[in-house]
């Protein structure tokens, strides 16, 4: 059974960094992509990144471009996403999630594409 457990939230204020993390665990080598997603209270479930465990490709949404960085450990299991230059709009619940595709820059956006969810950590960005 594959579950998914983020960690690293909190509290941070404008221009600061967090770093989040995600471990995986009983997914073996079937899921490929593994995704960052947020929501905020009262919007729609926004993409933040991708990287393939096949490949190491990345992406990101272009409201964090520039300002966070995926990356994933030498075993390919956690994935970590480092933000800086934390903004107020970057508040919201932070997810973790998998897909058995790898990441593809026409699909990884859509919610709805990927195979299984973690619970989510707190982000809020307030001074």
């Amino acid at each position: 059974q594959v579950q998914l457990v983020e960690s690293g939230g909190g509290l941070v204020q404008p221009g600061g960094s967090l770093r989040l993390s995600c471990a995986g665990s009983g997914f073996g080598l079937d899921e490929d992509a593994m995704g960052w997603f947020r929501q905020a209270p009262g919007k729609k479930r926004e993409p933040v990144s991708c990287i393939s465990r096949s490949d190491g490709s990345t992406y990101y949404g272009d409201s964090v471009k520039g300002r966070f960085t995926v990356s994933l450990d030498d075993a390919k299991n956690t994935v970590t996403l480092q933000m800086n230059s934390l903004k107020p709009e970057d508040t919201a619940v932070y997810y973790c999630a998998t897909d058995r595709e790898p990441c593809y820059s026409s699909s990884w956006i859509y919610v709805s594409l990927w195979d299984y969810w973690g619970q989510g950590t707190q982000v809020t960005v307030s001074s």
